[in-house]
């Protein structure tokens, strides 16, 4: 199996939220990371054409990845515009197969924007897909199904304000350096919420909930996951097994 984790999201800058942290203890552990997102975050500003901010957001995303060494890939799809269907079906899963990782990290299936929740369905099918042979993509199949986790949604909540609990937890406290010096790399989006909500607190905010996700373990920071157990998935939890020794603390599956 090769040891490659794909983190894939709706937007630049959302792996830095949710599993920058992660992703670094991934690659310390030996693996080569990944990150992609379906799209360039085109609807990210105020004062940029779509043109513009397309490729000032791609930019800080690979300036972003390459802080991990990772590569950084993006779909070209649209802001607020990702959807399920058959050709974004197949551009997800050509995306897994060319990558061909042994774990993906996406979005919270439960979210408060639907580009999210839209984009975790995606990936789900793509993982699910990415051996069967008479999907109509050229890009050759391969199995086994990877491991597939889901990070917190924002601020810890679904759309209805009811808590998400992570099944596991990873201790970041010695990542988070990292984590802020990827999502500093975001200047465009930090300036955006500026204009746009009228607040200055991209890595405040950021900190604030691994603050939280920390205190749930009596730790400084963490970033909590959820892994997909549907039939024809991996059953073990490989996070577990890789990272247990250096913080993932699984809680009782009642949770």
């Amino acid at each position: 199996m090769e040891k490659i984790v794909l983190g894939i999201f709706s937007h630049p800058d959302d792996a830095e939220f949710i599993c920058a942290g992660t992703l670094s203890l991934l690659k310390n552990a030996g693996y080569k990371i990944r990150i992609a997102t379906l799209a360039p975050g085109d609807k990210g500003t105020a004062e940029f054409s779509k043109e513009k901010i397309s490729r000032i957001r791609m930019a800080e995303g690979a300036k972003s990845a390459k802080l991990l060494t990772a590569d950084y890939y993006c779909l070209d799809f649209e802001d607020v515009y990702i959807i399920y269907d058959r050709e974004s079906i197949n551009k997800t899963t050509a995306l897994i197969r060319k990558i061909r990782p042994s774990i993906v990290f996406t979005a919270s299936p439960d979210d408060y924007m639907i580009d999210h929740e839209i984009t975790s369905r995606l990936v789900q099918t793509a993982c699910f897909a990415s051996g069967m042979k008479n999907l109509e993509i050229s890009d050759d199949p391969f199995e086994p199904v990877p491991y597939l986790y889901y990070c917190d949604p924002m601020e810890g909540k679904d759309k209805l304000g009811n808590p998400v609990i992570p099944a596991m937890y990873a201790d970041i406290t010695g990542e988070m350096d990292m984590k802020e010096k990827m999502l500093a790399c975001h200047e465009s989006q930090r300036n955006w919420l500026m204009a746009h909500h009228k607040m200055d607190e991209y890595i405040l905010s950021m900190k604030r909930f691994g603050e939280q996700r920390g205190k749930e373990i009596n730790r400084k920071y963490a970033e909590g996951f959820r892994q997909h157990l549907g039939h024809g998935f991996p059953q073990e939890n490989i996070l577990l097994e890789l990272l247990g020794d250096k913080g993932i603390i699984k809680l009782n599956s009642a949770t």
